[in-house]
């Protein structure tokens, strides 16, 4: 059952990935890719990684899909069709895209035999936010801080789109 559950969302991840990619409108993509981040945090949390799977609820489709919703909704042309780009903004991002999904399969594929033996231990919360705040050997401080500057650019992000054309012509006014 849990396998049925996984391949399930798995099939929903990739469904709204790609219709997010593909859809012409803004609004409609950037709620596909809400969806997307919440199928991903069901797959943490089938595989009973409760802290990530909230860690994913609440930063990325909690703050950053509010933020980009948001400055969404800010633009003027919100259900307009999105401007096409050149064929090589295409190409490019598609080709890097294929070639990390290879590298991906590839590592499944050599590391699919591997087993660790050993006894399991139990990780608590507290554990995990001594070692997110921790400057020493094995600490994850410096992700924590990539996190934060990761909000910060998604807010620029935002106030870039809710400016939109506002910006750009108050920059030609300048220049004159």
């Amino acid at each position: 059952m849990e396998r049925i559950i996984f391949y399930l969302i798995a099939a929903i991840i990739i469904v709204f990935a790609l219709l997010s990619v593909t859809s012409k409108k803004l609004y409609r993509a950037a709620i596909y890719l809400l969806f997307v981040l919440l199928s991903i945090s069901g797959i943490y949390f089938m595989l009973e990684y409760n802290f990530m799977g909230a860690v994913q609820l609440s930063i990325y489709a909690g703050g950053i899909m509010v933020i980009l919703i948001y400055a969404v909704m800010m633009t003027d042309n919100i259900e307009g069709p999105l401007r096409s780009v050149p064929i090589l903004w295409k190409v490019v991002p598609a080709f890097v895209s294929f070639v990390m999904a290879a590298l991906v399969v590839y590592a499944i594929v050599i590391n699919s035999g591997i087993q660790k033996e050993g006894i399991a231990t139990v990780t608590t919360v507290n554990q995990v936010g001594e070692k997110l705040l921790s400057y020493e050997a094995g600490g994850f401080v410096l992700s924590f801080e990539v996190i934060s500057v990761l909000l910060l650019a998604v807010m620029i992000g935002a106030i870039v789109i809710a400016k939109g054309k506002k910006l750009v012509d108050q920059q030609k006014k300048n220049k004159l």
